[in-house]
């Protein structure tokens, strides 16, 4: 990208033209027909904003925390795997792109990097995704490493029973465990800096928690494959035996389970359709998000992923109850583009379209974003979505000091 883009679909663009086909469509792509992901789309478009008139926003203050730490704005870098086929410092430079943007980055198991690594490289906290091995006591090892390298939680996703069918990746060659098929290797000569950068090194995979040093293409795959199994209400168990510090779930869509995870000791739940990857054909996230913010009452802190491209999307989840939003693809597509530096750009251009965003609807900080500023097409009327949620305390709706 020889120019800065003016808005994020600009990196995936510029990710297309430097990725291989079977590398874009593994980060593009989504389950089956893939109409989760769009349905993530469509129920953050079928939101619309009701700005406030009047209201003194001089001096706008996008700064808010997340479980207790500080950062800039409400915006996460969710976590990805091997995010060293985007370019070849991975995680590495991920965590220095958040860092020096003030937000937090959740590292996923399935790293290109030894998870010590990543926390070394970080200048910004940390969140440690686990996929549980299906071994307790490697469960228990994984656990323990990312609590010495000082990781500030534990991010446990609970959708993977299965790997989702990605029919993207089947026509273009792609399986788990990866094989370096004749069309593979074709679309990495068509894309030779990529390949130079990836392929000369290898890859490195955190599997399970045996590993020290870069792995092989090959294992890395093979290490997506042992991330899934089944999460049940003793593997949660055992792990919040193990880790002492915040927990957060990942993977709720329905209401009803947010009670359980409020009694096994959860701080945090992610609003999430694993970005439509795994199970195709559910609701979009937006769309759920405002019965499990009232579902958690205030109890837990509620994120939310899944299609998340604008500044004003941004708004609008923290309208409906949402304490921070976390972005995927957007990340990866920017780290494709040009690294590290790239990363940080795009994160300011969210920064800056939700500054925006908030000047223009009347809100000065973010404790002044509430169910108010937003209304549904769907529903066809203009009112607020949820009158409701002006008496849920999800932490970040101080409605004290706001505008008339």
């Amino acid at each position: 990208m020889a120019r800065s883009a003016v808005n994020v679909d600009d990196y995936r663009r510029a990710a297309r033209q430097r990725l291989p086909r079977a590398v874009f469509d593994a980060v593009d792509g989504a389950a089956d027909d893939e109409l989760s992901m769009a349905a993530n789309r469509r129920a953050l478009d079928a939101i619309t904003l009701r700005p406030r008139a009047l209201a003194d926003v001089r001096g706008r203050d996008l700064r808010t925390t997340v479980l207790g730490e500080p950062v800039s704005m409400p915006v996460m870098l969710a976590p990805c795997g091997i995010a060293r086929m985007m370019n070849k410092h991975g995680e590495l430079g991920a965590a220095r792109a958040a860092g020096r943007a003030g937000v937090l980055f959740a590292v996923s198991t399935v790293t290109s990097y030894p998870l010590e690594a990543v926390a070394a490289a970080a200048t910004g906290p940390l969140w440690f995704q686990l996929y549980p091995p299906a071994d307790p006591d490697a469960c228990r090892t994984l656990i323990e490493r990312a609590a010495r390298a000082g990781y500030r939680a534990l991010c446990v996703t609970i959708d993977g029973a299965v790997l989702g069918r990605r029919q993207r990746d089947a026509r273009n060659g792609l399986q788990i465990p990866v094989r370096l098929t004749p069309r593979l290797v074709l679309q990495g000569a068509r894309r030779p800096r990529w390949a130079f950068g990836y392929l000369r090194s290898g890859a490195a995979a955190t599997r399970e928690a045996t590993l020290q040093s870069p792995r092989s293409l090959r294992e890395a795959s093979a290490a997506m494959e042992a991330t899934a199994n089944p999460i049940t209400v003793e593997t949660m168990r055992q792990i919040r035996e193990v880790w002492e510090g915040p927990l957060v779930v990942k993977g709720i869509m329905r209401a009803e389970d947010v009670e359980p995870m409020v009694e096994l000791g959860v701080q945090g739940i992610v609003v999430s359709n694993h970005g439509g990857r795994q199970l195709d054909g559910v609701a979009g996230t937006t769309e759920v998000l405002p019965e499990i913010v009232a579902a958690a009452a205030g109890r837990v802190e509620i994120y939310v992923d899944g299609g998340y491209r604008r500044g004003t999307d941004v708004l609008k989840a923290l309208a409906l109850g949402a304490r921070a939003v976390l972005i995927g693809r957007p990340y990866l597509f920017a780290l494709a583009a040009g690294g590290e530096r790239r990363v940080v750009e795009m994160l300011q251009l969210l920064r800056d379209e939700l500054d925006t965003a908030m000047a223009l609807t009347g809100c000065p900080a973010i404790d002044a974003i509430g169910p108010d500023l937003v209304t549904s097409e769907r529903l066809g009327v203009q009112e607020p979505v949820l009158p409701s949620l002006g008496a849920i305390d999800n932490h970040n709706h101080d409605h004290e000091g706001r505008a008339p």
